[in-house]
């Protein structure tokens, strides 16, 4: 599969699959049961959407920030351009690309904005049911990572209190237009069901920001020094370092903090 009709541009983070089979392999990592809309973000020149397509048909939108890349998929015969939106993901409303009360997004994510995506991803996560996409390995690594891994941080806690995380697959630079310095992961998440309750996202996002902002620090001095009271945090909790709670300790230890 040899795909040049679009240019790849390093501003957007630009690098274009060109392996079938891997194009293939996530695509039918979806897990959608089909009623939700499918929205893949950055499909450059068609490759992972020609499968998506396939499977989901019209539930699929694909959106796109780079007019060259609609351009040319709009000149395509097996996707209407109906489901092609030219917009930038990060600032879109929702509401002009669902179909559906529920959403699932996919994509070889463009690498300079993988984890805004992800942030974005959050901000919907009464929409968001799933998210399958490929990023550069260390951010999929870090998303998935388990408390007490150095790379666990403020993406592996928020998204895991909300999401199962699970890291499917690695992907080597060459199948890639241009190839990148790095090695590429493909990641799953699932909305957990029911949701964690108790404590609001924006407050845990507040808490967890200020815990890994000194990850180096005690919660006790990390929390004081992002401003927040600690009074009512259990002794157990502040003697601890951020990356040795596990998000359920996040969302204990955010809900015995103001959030005023």
């Amino acid at each position: 599969m040899k795909r040049k009709a679009v240019s790849p541009k390093k501003h957007l983070g630009q690098h274009f699959l060109n392996d079938e089979a891997i194009a293939h392999r996530i695509a039918h990592s979806v897990t959608s049961n089909g009623d939700q809309t499918i929205i893949e973000i950055g499909p450059g020149t068609g490759a992972l959407t020609t499968h998506l397509v396939n499977q989901h048909g019209s539930r699929l939108i694909a959106v796109d920030v780079d007019e060259e890349s609609i351009a040319h998929l709009r000149n395509e015969s097996w996707i209407d351009s109906g489901q092609l939106l030219l917009a930038d993901i990060l600032k879109v409303p929702l509401t002009e690309l669902t179909l559906s009360n529920e959403i699932v997004i996919a994509g070889n994510f463009p690498y300079n904005i993988s984890s805004q995506i992800l942030f974005r991803a959050l901000d919907w996560r009464e929409n968001c049911v799933e998210v399958v996409g490929m990023f550069q390995k260390e951010v999929a690594e870090r998303v998935c990572a388990s408390h007490g891994s150095k790379v666990y941080g403020i993406l592996s806690v928020l998204l895991q209190t909300y999401y199962d995380a699970e890291y499917l697959f690695t992907v080597p630079p060459h199948v890639f237009i241009p190839p990148p310095k790095v090695q590429s992961g493909v990641i799953r998440l699932v909305k957990k069901s029911p949701q964690p309750s108790g404590v609001s996202y924006k407050h845990l996002k507040r808490v967890t920001k200020a815990a890994f902002n000194q990850r180096r620090k005690t919660l006790r001095n990390a929390l004081r020094s992002g401003g927040l009271d600690i009074s009512g945090v259990d002794e157990a909790f502040l003697s601890q370092r951020a990356e040795q709670l596990a998000p359920t300790d996040f969302a204990t230890l955010a809900a015995s903090i103001p959030s005023s």
